[in-house]
């Protein structure tokens, strides 16, 4: 089980970094993607950290298991606002893109409280 937890945290960690510094780069396909959600410019920086930091928070906890709680958490929150924003933006098609990134997460937590 032990084993799990930390193969999904990481999984979960890489995913959530990737996203964040994607955004951070300014991805072509992520900017245009944000600019069809209606996602307002000055947010997109928060955003990336946002995601970065969750990362961390969620490598963090492999040693403090708190901070990937607290991490994992925000995370959570964060893609499933993702999924609702994209769905306002009525981009119904995109919805799985956020929730793919929150999967591993949900499965780091649960596997975290399992143990």
């Amino acid at each position: 089980m032990q084993t799990a937890y930390v193969v999904v945290t990481l999984a979960a960690a890489l995913m959530a970094g990737f996203s964040g510094t994607v955004l951070l780069m300014r991805a072509q396909w992520i900017v245009q993607a944000l600019t069809e959600y209606g996602v307002p410019r000055p947010w997109w920086t928060w955003l990336g950290l946002a995601k970065a930091a969750g990362a961390v928070g969620l490598v963090a906890g492999l040693f403090m298991p708190v901070i990937g709680v607290l991490a994992g958490t925000g995370l959570v929150l964060y893609f499933l606002g993702a999924a609702v924003t994209v769905a306002r933006a009525r981009k119904y098609a995109h919805i799985p893109f956020p929730l793919v990134y929150a999967a591993p997460v949900v499965g780091a937590l649960a596997l975290g409280y399992a143990a």
